[in-house]
């Protein structure tokens, strides 16, 4: 529970190094967004465990920000496709910025023989909590079968 902690604390911590005043919930929905391209809103609704209003209020208060962009899908205009804007790229990139440096920060504070076991410990944790990754990656089957793949506001012919 202390390196989850950690790492939300981190997350935060870089957040408010901008002047853009958003949630981690937000920031993790840019996240993705920055990460695997355009989603649809349900694929964005299912990866946040939310309901799909609740991510569209979510992509019309990022919307407002200027960090992401609405569309209708035009091969189904049912479908909601969202994307970052330059500016939510940008504020991506600098929050990612920041949290990679304070995490640099940290781990250089280690010794080394403790820093030298650090990686292979935390690869071995993500692989066996792999099934438990509810989101968005683009090399998964579940991710084609999200949308989240293909541009579907210019899909490949």
């Amino acid at each position: 529970m202390a390196a989850s902690r950690l790492v939300v604390a981190l997350s935060a911590r870089a957040l408010a190094s901008v002047d853009v005043p958003l949630t981690l919930p937000q920031l993790r929905s840019l996240v993705a967004l920055h990460t695997c391209g355009p989603v649809k809103l349900a694929a964005m609704a299912a990866t946040l465990g939310v309901t799909p209003s609740t991510a569209l209020r979510m992509a019309e208060r990022l919307e407002g920000l200027g960090l992401t962009d609405r569309r209708v899908n035009p091969d189904n205009r049912r479908e909601v496709v969202l994307r970052l804007t330059g500016a939510g790229k940008d504020l991506v990139e600098r929050v990612l910025r920041h949290r990679r440096a304070e995490i640099r920060n940290l781990v250089e504070r280690l010794p080394a023989l403790q820093r030298a076991g650090l990686v292979p410990a935390l690869t071995a944790l993500t692989e066996a909590a792999a099934d438990l990754d509810p989101g968005l990656t683009p090399t998964t089957e579940a991710g084609r079968l999200a949308g989240v793949l293909d541009d579907p506001l210019n899909p490949a012919p």
